[in-house]
């Protein structure tokens, strides 16, 4: 599930010299980015945490695709209204309510569940952190790497697939190690394209961060359960 860059690449990774009218623009962006992710962030939270006390089902992969991509799709028409604001909140509240049935079978499956997903957390955390502060330090341009992360998403997106619809567990676990590596890599790339000024729109800035925070957590979680179990 994830915002696919399109952007045009240079050959290589460099430093970009914005005008100052640009470059607080992106600072702009980047302040709202921040602010919007962190406050859905925290409200997925509290849907997956009221999921979890409610014991609601999972509602299956083909309802999570379409109330995934119907929000996104209406995200993108929207983008430039104030509803795009309130769609933000739909798509990642609808997140944290099909993460809720996730972890409480995490919990249950597992003996240390509970520290299988603290540890999803922190590692999600510090990874997003970490990569995060270099994109905005740095200010490197990483278009570079466009055309490998849209390859890199759509084929695991097709093997993820393939993995739930005829139950191979070993697939599903090499698509979640190659989540966490393209995930990381599409940090890198939307931060880089908000602090460089090619992000202009703080909403979809934050659906992208938002998805590819989604995606490494469930995917590290996925990984360190799998290593708790044997």
């Amino acid at each position: 599930m994830d915002r696919l860059p399109v952007s045009s690449a240079p050959a290589d990774s460099r430093v970009v010299v914005l005008p100052a009218a640009v470059a607080t623009s992106a600072q702009r962006v980047l302040r709202n980015t921040y602010l919007l992710l962190s406050t859905t962030l925290l409200f997925s939270a509290a849907c997956a945490g009221v999921s979890m006390q409610l014991k609601l089902p999972y509602p299956g992969i083909l309802l999570t695709l379409v109330g995934y991509y119907g929000l996104f799709f209406a995200i993108m028409k929207l983008r430039g209204s104030a509803w795009s604001v309130a769609l933000v909140f739909a798509l990642t509240g609808f997140m944290g309510y099909t993460l809720g049935p996730i972890l409480n079978l995490y919990m249950k499956a597992i003996p240390n569940g509970g520290s299988v997903i603290m540890s999803a957390v922190g590692i999600t955390g510090l990874t997003f952190l970490g990569l995060s502060a270099y994109a905005v330090t740095t200010r490197k341009s990483f278009r570079f790497m466009t055309s490998f992360l849209f390859i890199g998403v759509l084929t695991a997106f097709l093997l993820g697939l393939a993995a739930v619809l005829f139950h191979l567990p070993g697939l599903s676990l090499a698509v979640a190690g190659l989540f966490v590596l393209l995930s990381s890599g599409l940090i890198l790339w939307q931060t880089s394209e908000i602090v460089n000024g090619g992000e202009t729109n703080y909403v979809l800035a934050t659906v992208g961060l938002y998805v590819q925070i989604f995606n490494l957590f469930t995917s590290l979680l996925q990984l360190l359960g799998y290593s708790s179990r044997n």
